[in-house]
């Protein structure tokens, strides 16, 4: 993590143009309050491209949606949107997704069900489009030997083939599963992929 903010912008300025659109899949700002995000929100404001964020574990800043689209309007970040409870068309794609959740016995029932209900109501709202449909988690569904089977259901259930997701850092990699059931997953937490945007074909 060594000068982190300094190379991602570098890769990110070198890859990413005003008409890319670039998803973020959670743990974006470690602010605790959503006025606390502004400098970060700021930086992510000045480079390139269209910016979709859904929600990590750590952004305790998040708010409801409305809230989060007043600030963003206040404060001039006009790049910057969420995929919460809804999907994105983005360059001839939908985009789906939501957090997610765990997968272990510590799990809340009740989120975990909130969860696996947010991400269906996001890939059929994307579905509704007529484009392909790309969807991108916070956590993985399938780490290690272990598979969260409500999220994995939702994905089975509609043929999606492909998920990209984050949380998964450090010595984390080696339990990141890169195929189950015919479903393939892409890590692509930052630390993960050298601070680079990873493209989407």
């Amino acid at each position: 993590w060594d000068n982190h903010t300094a190379r991602l912008k570098a890769n990110w300025q070198r890859l990413v143009r005003e008409e890319d659109t670039v998803v973020l899949p959670g743990d974006f700002s470690w602010g605790l309050k959503l006025e606390e995000t502004k400098k970060d929100f700021e930086f992510l404001e000045s480079l390139p491209g269209k910016k979709l964020l859904l929600k990590g574990n750590h952004d305790l800043w998040w708010s409801t949606a409305k809230k989060l689209r007043e600030f963003f309007y206040n404060n001039n970040f006009s790049s910057v949107d969420i995929i919460y409870n809804s999907c994105a068309v983005a360059e001839n794609r939908a985009i789906a997704g939501t957090r997610g959740w765990f997968y272990d016995d510590t799990a809340s029932k009740k989120v975990l069900l909130r969860e696996a209900a947010r991400l269906d109501a996001s890939i059929t709202e994307a579905e509704k489009t007529g484009l392909p449909v790309e969807v991108f988690l916070h956590y993985p569904p399938v780490n290690g030997k272990e598979v969260c089977e409500e999220i994995f259901g939702v994905i089975k259930k509609h043929g999606i083939k492909r998920v990209y997701h984050g949380h998964i850092h450090g010595a984390g990699v080696n339990n990141a599963v890169s195929e189950y059931e015919g479903v393939k997953f892409k890590l692509i937490s930052c630390d993960c992929v050298d601070f680079t945007p990873v493209l989407v074909v």
